[in-house]
């Protein structure tokens, strides 16, 4: 029989062999391995137009032609002359020329169009916000005015990092929340639930 100081040396030694073997296990990071890595930056893109987008078109000398036009849900904008023109997926500049040239076909002489984006489509904020829900865009917006916006984060939220989905991508990426990070016109901003 073992007598009470081997008894305890022997807990003593089994209790510092399980510890030292859980220090030297890996941690893993992520509940689930094929969640990507958090980027601390998202890369931003020139702005596209799309479905919802308001703008303001001036075509010079032809005041009857310019005004305020918008995107319908098919991704088409109907000027008056060219009628209807797909714009979805092209920046603004794109855009402009795609109108001169149309404008320069049996309609005008050598046409000069400007647009301006004067209301963007809205963002969209899920998960663990106090309201989520469709809210409109400003310019300049970042994830934490969003947050804001929809009334703060609830309790069970991890404010380390958000999931944005842009409309250009059916991909979610994990961004690191910090306070530059901006809103692009259309995103959706998933705040996720921490582990404990």
């Amino acid at each position: 029989m073992l007598t009470s100081f081997w008894r305890s040396f022997l807990a003593v030694f089994v209790a510092a062999f399980a510890l030292a073997a859980c220090q030297s296990a890996p941690v893993q990071a992520n509940r689930d391995s094929d969640t990507p890595e958090i980027k601390t930056e998202r890369t931003v893109t020139e702005y596209r137009l799309g479905s919802a987008d308001r703008l303001k078109v001036t075509v010079y000398g032809e005041e009857e032609l310019s005004g305020e036009f918008v995107v319908d849900g098919q991704g088409f904008l109907s000027m008056p002359l060219v009628g209807d023109l797909n714009v979805e997926g092209m920046t603004v500049r794109e855009f402009q020329r795609t109108a001169e040239q149309r404008l320069a076909d049996g309609y005008l002489r050598e046409p000069r169009v400007s647009a301006e984006v004067i209301n963007y489509r809205p963002y969209y904020i899920l998960g663990e916000v106090s309201r989520p829900g469709e809210y409109p865009y400003t310019s300049g917006l970042t994830v934490m005015n969003a947050i804001a916006t929809a009334e703060g984060f609830t309790y069970r939220a991890n404010e380390r990092f958000v999931l944005i989905k842009s409309v250009e991508t059916d991909q979610e990426i994990r961004v690191e929340l910090k306070p530059s990070l901006k809103v692009q016109p259309g995103d959706t901003i998933r705040v996720v639930e921490r582990f404990f």
